[in-house]
């Protein structure tokens, strides 16, 4: 499956952006999916995932409460809707897509990666 990532942007401290990310050339249904950023100079890091049906999903400490994971398996889209954006926030995000539906918080369970789009906020 390829993944396309979209919806990165400059927004201030407090507001809100919703991300995309959307699959192609593959059966969408049968990958977990995630998002993953990676701020200059640190290590990639695990922000939210979703199961398959979408019936469970998993948060970062760092973000839970402020951010929402979702996916639309009828448009092979998995979302995330942040709010209450931090500067601490500011990184690339990334999409990734597990094949064994395993919605790990560790990057190397996902087999596929989007290109990333950068989320920057303003203080």
């Amino acid at each position: 499956v390829q993944l396309q990532a979209s919806g990165g942007g400059l927004v201030q401290a407090g507001g809100s952006l919703r991300l995309s990310c959307a699959a192609s050339g593959g059966t969408f249904t049968n990958y977990a999916m995630a998002w993953f950023r990676q701020a200059p100079g640190k290590e990639r890091e695990f922000v939210a995932s979703i199961s398959r049906t979408g019936g469970s999903t998993y948060y970062a400490d760092s973000v839970k409460g402020r951010v929402t994971v979702s996916r639309d398996n009828a448009k092979n889209t998995v979302y995330l809707q942040m709010n209450s954006l931090k500067p601490e926030d500011t990184a690339v995000y990334y999409c990734a897509a597990d094949y064994f539906g395993r919605a790990t918080m560790t990057a190397p369970s996902y087999n596929e990666w989007g290109q990333g789009t950068l989320v920057t906020v303003s203080s």
